[in-house]
């Protein structure tokens, strides 16, 4: 379907247009439900497959404010529509996170939803995982573009949730410049700090090995 003739794909306001892979930094919980729910509320509306990935205790919560706003959650679980998967599970239990598995987990997520019918999955993954797996910067930049990788040939929008308490400063400014399209708070904007995942690669390289030859010397 093209992009002319589909029905619009509202976040915090406004249209997703071709870039649908979005960071979204949140202060509290009740910010991020704002925004998440009414965009997880009308794919399930429209028919669509909605997926979250979150952490253990987050599952009531979303169902909870899911129901709150008028979605049949029994219903939308019964039919396919609405999952809600631990990130323990996704991030495939291991002791040390995989780029490549977790890239191809997304990926197999989202044409799971195309086998079973529906037109489009909507995806948000909430990413305290990252803080739990103690990944550094340049990994996360990594698996961002690996991800980045996976989602070109494909409409369905994902977005990557921050909280902005677990992160320090300058990893959210080095995660903000690969994402085209970002959100902080309940603002969504055309990203003017966007860069290429390969420049920002080789910047964190370098970082790496100025803080490494600065330890040897």
């Amino acid at each position: 379907m093209s992009e002319k003739s589909e029905k619009p794909i509202h976040f915090a306001g406004v249209n997703l247009g071709r870039h649908r892979h979005v960071c979204a930094f949140f202060e509290n919980q009740d910010q991020e439900d704002k925004v998440i729910i009414p965009f997880l509320k009308e794919g399930i509306d429209r028919g669509e497959r909605v997926f979250c990935i979150s952490a253990t205790e987050r599952r009531t919560h979303v169902l909870q404010k899911l129901q709150q706003a008028g979605t049949d959650v029994a219903t939308a679980e019964k039919r396919g529509q609405l999952q809600i998967e631990q990130w323990v599970s996704t991030v495939l239990g291991t002791e040390s996170f995989d780029t490549e598995a977790m890239a191809a987990r997304i990926e197999s997520i989202l044409n799971e939803g195309r086998k079973q019918g529906f037109s489009r999955t909507r995806l948000v993954g909430r990413m305290e995982w990252v803080r739990e797996y103690n990944m550094g910067i340049s990994e996360l930049v990594r698996y961002e573009n690996k991800l980045n990788s996976v989602l070109k040939n494909v409409d369905d929008p994902v977005i990557c949730s921050y909280d902005l308490s677990e992160f320090n400063a300058g990893a959210l400014v080095d995660v903000l410049r690969i994402h085209p399209i970002t959100i902080l708070g309940d603002v969504v904007a055309k990203n003017p700090f966007f860069d290429t995942p390969e420049a920002v690669l080789e910047e964190l390289s370098r970082r790496d090995n100025e803080v490494n030859g600065g330890m040897e010397g």
